[in-house]
């Protein structure tokens, strides 16, 4: 991968200038580079990695595995992006192994879950079944540790 995108990848508040600078590019070749990144679709877009236990949210993450049966003349291409414009879906993967999609869902509570695969999800022409595991606690995202270790406190034995 490039070494402006690795560097954006992990930091894409990172300053043009500091960019150019570990490039030896000038900030105008960087921003130049930066744009026809944006524009030809590779970067699409830039988010903070939020440590979401600390934060007062009503939300519960899913993770569901989808089988599938690939369509005649699309794959799986159609029935993923199909399922890819609910809203629910945060992310969702093509897999190897046991099943075929692999889906992020968020939604306000168990429930609200519940609800998007019984209705919306499992009914689809092609799904063949589900099976939906909710994530409890985050320890590392996107690389992130959520919960730094905190310093040992306790004394040191020595013989």
């Amino acid at each position: 991968m490039d070494e402006l995108l690795k560097i954006l990848a992990s930091n894409a508040l990172e300053s043009r200038e500091t960019i150019a600078r570990m490039l030896n590019l000038s900030v105008e070749e960087v921003e130049a580079r930066i744009r026809e990144y944006e524009k030809a679709g590779i970067i699409r877009g830039y988010q903070a990695i939020l440590n979401e236990d600390r934060l007062d949210l009503d939300k519960v993450t899913a993770v569901i595995e989808v089988k599938v049966t690939p369509q005649r003349e699309g794959g799986f291409d159609r029935i993923a992006e199909r399922i890819s414009r609910f809203p629910e879906v945060r992310s969702a993967y093509l897999m190897s192994g046991a099943y075929d999609l692999l889906l992020f869902v968020e939604g306000r509570n168990l429930r609200e879950v519940a609800a998007f695969v019984s209705e919306k999800l499992a009914p689809l022409e092609g799904v063949l079944s589900t099976a939906t595991h909710f994530m409890l606690k985050t320890y590392k995202r996107l690389g992130v540790l959520m919960h730094p270790e905190s310093p040992d406190e306790r004394l040191a034995v020595s013989p």
